[in-house]
């Protein structure tokens, strides 16, 4: 995807006038959010500006496949000059997906830049581009329309995003744009099997043991079209695992034939969070999975969704089992 000209101009003349922008992202950051952030912050300071980026100190330490990603600088607090910051939410596609005050104030003004396909359009300005295979997409864009150089970080940072997103090229959404994209980021220095190996591979054991918890309690409901897996708060606890090493565990119920969405449940760890997180994976068109986060309050991908709940694990399992078979 390159996107015309016209298309990033508003955008694009918010960034060259602000001097000072504060870039920030959703909560639970994933590789697109976290890609999107760094490149666009690295992007931004290569051409003069005064960038600084904010996460909430609850996201660190972030999931281990991404620590090797340099976020020095990172802010945990509103800077004192907020007010004469611009705001650029970058993957957030509902402003309540990072519940921060000082973010809202009246009168801020705030870049929206995304690709989900729900997004509330709350920023002054914004450039929502569903067709794009990731956000990461239409930063590299927005970089070449300020003719920043795309050095072998940003590229890299790029690449985290795109290949997440898409699922390692596999997902939908994988376009002949995204093929072309990952060729300019090899040229500029990506080292395709080394981010593979930071981002798949060189994991910590107690991950094999968490996804070995996991698998063993996989349920199929209705002929299978739903199958679901449930992380207790022992089960962390028993493997020392972090609650951000259940990543990617629910890709393997959606790899199950018959599957149309697949789906992890973890509780929550720790006494200053109760519930649980639900992650949701469709393996076609079938059923949006992103609806079904929506009317639980939380959102997503129609592929790739998720939100948080305080249902109990036998009530959301029936509550799920009606939403999909609603699509079907």
């Amino acid at each position: 995807m390159t996107l015309a000209a016209t298309e990033l101009e508003p955008v694009v003349a918010e960034l060259r006038q602000a001097e000072k922008l504060l870039l920030t992202t959703h909560e639970g950051p994933d590789g697109d959010a976290l890609g999107s952030l760094l490149a666009m912050h690295w992007i931004l300071e290569q051409v003069g500006k005064d960038s600084v980026m904010y996460l909430s100190p609850e996201e660190f330490p972030l999931p281990y496949e991404y620590r090797y990603m340099q976020f020095e600088g990172m802010l945990g607090a509103p800077p004192e000059d907020m007010a004469e910051r611009v705001v650029v939410f970058l993957d957030c596609g509902n402003i309540d997906r990072m519940p921060v005050d000082f973010l809202k104030y009246d009168g801020s003004h705030i870049v929206n830049i995304d690709h989900h396909h729900d997004n509330t359009r709350f920023g002054t300005v914004n450039l929502v581009v569903p067709t794009a295979s990731c956000t990461a997409e239409i930063v590299f864009d927005i970089a070449r329309e300020l003719g920043a150089e795309i050095t072998p970080g940003i590229a890299d940072a790029l690449y985290v995003g795109l290949i997440t997103d898409t699922g390692r090229f596999m997902y939908e959404n994988t376009t002949p744009g995204a093929h072309q994209m990952a060729a300019e980021l090899i040229q500029a220095g990506v080292e395709p099997h080394r981010v593979y190996r930071r981002l798949f591979e060189d994991l910590p054991f107690r991950r094999l043991q968490l996804l070995q918890r996991a698998l063993a309690t996989v349920e199929r409901h209705d002929d299978g079209v739903l199958t679901i897996a449930h992380l207790t708060a022992n089960d962390f606890e028993v493997t020392g695992a972090l609650e951000t090493d259940s990543e990617g565990i629910v890709d393997h119920m959606r790899a199950v034939e018959g599957t149309a969405v697949a789906c992890l449940v973890r509780d929550y760890v720790g006494p200053e969070r109760q519930g649980r997180k639900v992650s949701l994976r469709a393996t076609d068109g079938r059923v949006d999975v992103s609806r079904i986060a929506r009317e639980m309050g939380g959102g997503g991908h129609q592929q790739a969704a998720g939100f948080s709940t305080d249902l109990s694990f036998a009530e959301l399992v029936e509550r799920l089992r009606d939403q999909v078979a609603a699509q079907l």
